[in-house]
């Protein structure tokens, strides 16, 4: 049976709109072509930037016009078949890596449109109408995003939710809703034959048989299945409901957060079954995102060489100790390395540590503190600002480090690990940044940071590493949890 009272929702009313769900939907619907129009302008702004950078105050030819303005819808559609109008279907991560290949894909036809006519592009010009063209496009879409988080504060795109099971993951899936992150509001539990309710906040408001008479009575935008509550004959009436009323169905699949890219579903035996991709840093890959560490951090040691020898006069003249911090760090497959950062802390640090374990206000086997008394004042600057981990460059230049990656932890941390799956941060090379840097950094709890570096474990590519590295600046610029 329904409880009305506990939730004190009306009945809904003869000729009532359309299911809300159906509303949203039309709605990212909308903000998806509005995205496609930002797309089309980012795509024009870019080639124009880039031939007003390569040929100066030239007027573009006709050809060149025509060419261009040809090329723009053909890039349109190829950013359709990356499916980056689907709004709510990506996250982040995965929405950079297509635009990242959509973008590629559309310069790769420019070129073959180049090729086959009068007008020629040149590779300077292309170069540079690929990069303004990405960095245009994301901060489009950046604005667009915003946009939804705040129509989402505001109620527009909410999702009044119903949470099918009263286990632990159903409890957890109404922990993780949030109307302004993810637009999902839950309203109430529905109890099935494997619940066992909790003291989650979230009132039980009927149970599975009467489904369709608690979307009707809670006025539900989406029904949430938790997986692990439900049968497979249950679920057919799921679906029978989201046919007919039109409501959304979401269902956890419990997995990891994985790239939608190495998903797929596939029919088995009268019922869909998820297939996962392997991800695999093969011989040509590890290659690859070895040549790319390399380069870049050649060129960042180069481009901050007067950093360097500021923050080493500072470090020497400030206190009595080395420039440079070394330290025994645990790399890919356990084995360790010599870490080197510039040294924040008074001479003799670590032998202090002992006495100051009782005020550790990190998680697990992590030791972090807030105002850490053997930190000097340049120590302080350096590690708000994060120019302490310059000389890890230098780690990825000898092998022991990448550009990104999970944080190489000591070998007391390590040897504290519980679980064996926390072990599997170690089959990858540690970095210098990575998303337990970009999320939060020392604000997160050993289990948060643990389940970051996993994520990043699971869902290796090149484009999941220049998203990090895109991610990384403005973390350092907000300095959040940099202590």
């Amino acid at each position: 049976m329904v409880n009305r009272e506990l939730l004190a929702i009306p009945r809904p009313v003869a000729g009532e709109e359309a299911p809300r769900a159906t509303t949203v939907a039309r709605a990212y619907r909308r903000i998806g072509c509005l995205m496609l129009a930002t797309d089309g302008l980012a795509m024009v702004a870019a080639m124009l930037l880039a031939y007003r950078l390569r040929f100066g105050s030239r007027t573009p030819s006709v050809e060149f016009l025509l060419m261009s303005g040809s090329a723009v819808p053909v890039w349109l559609g190829i950013f359709a078949a990356y499916s980056l109008y689907a709004v709510r279907r990506h996250a982040s991560t995965d929405e950079f890596r297509r635009i990242l290949s959509a973008v590629s894909v559309g310069v790769m036809v420019v070129v073959a449109i180049s090729f086959w006519s009068k007008e020629p592009f040149s590779r300077g010009y292309l170069a540079m109408a690929w990069a303004f063209a990405v960095l245009l496009v994301l901060g489009t879409r950046l604005g667009w995003h915003r946009f939804i988080r705040r129509a989402n504060a505001a109620g527009e795109l909410t999702l009044r939710t119903l949470i099918v099971g009263t286990n632990e993951e159903a409890e957890r899936l109404a922990g993780q809703m949030s109307p302004v992150g993810n637009g999902l509001e839950p309203i109430g539990h529905v109890e099935t034959m494997t619940s066992q309710p909790g003291l989650d906040g979230v009132p039980v408001v009927g149970d599975l048989a009467d489904l369709a008479e608690v979307v009707r009575a809670t006025r539900a935008d989406c029904v949430f299945v938790a997986s692990s509550a439900v049968r497979l004959e249950d679920m057919r009436g799921v679906t029978k409901l989201a046919r007919q009323r039109g409501v959304e169905v979401r269902v956890s699949a419990s997995l990891p957060e994985l790239s939608t890219g190495r998903l797929s579903a596939q029919p088995f035996a009268g019922q869909m079954t998820l297939s996962l991709a392997p991800v695999r840093l093969s011989r040509p890959k590890a290659a690859l995102k070895r040549a790319f560490d390399l380069g870049l951090s050649i060129f960042g040691i180069l481009l901050t060489a007067p950093v360097w020898l500021v923050t080493a006069i500072a470090v020497k003249v400030s206190s009595h100790g080395p420039v440079f911090f070394r330290q025994i760090r645990v790399g890919r497959g356990g084995t360790p390395f010599t870490v080197y950062k510039f040294r924040t802390m008074h001479n003799g640090a670590e032998e202090a540590l002992a006495e100051l374990r009782a005020l550790n206000e990190a998680s697990g086997p992590l030791f972090k503190m807030r105002d850490d008394p053997r930190v000097t004042r340049v120590g302080k600057f350096l590690r708000r600002w994060s120019l302490d981990e310059l000389p890890q460059l230098w780690n990825v230049v000898r092998g022991d480090m990448s550009l990104v990656g999970p944080r190489p932890p000591l070998p007391e941390e390590v040897e504290a690990y519980e679980q064996d799956w926390h072990f599997d941060r170690l089959e990858v090379m540690p970095g210098i940044t990575g998303l337990w840097q970009v999320s939060g950094r020392s604000n997160l709890s050993f289990d948060d940071y643990m389940r970051l570096d996993l994520s990043y474990v699971e869902n290796w590519s090149v484009g999941f590493d220049m998203f990090i590295l895109a991610k990384t600046l403005p973390a350092l610029l907000s300095r959040k949890g940099a202590w």
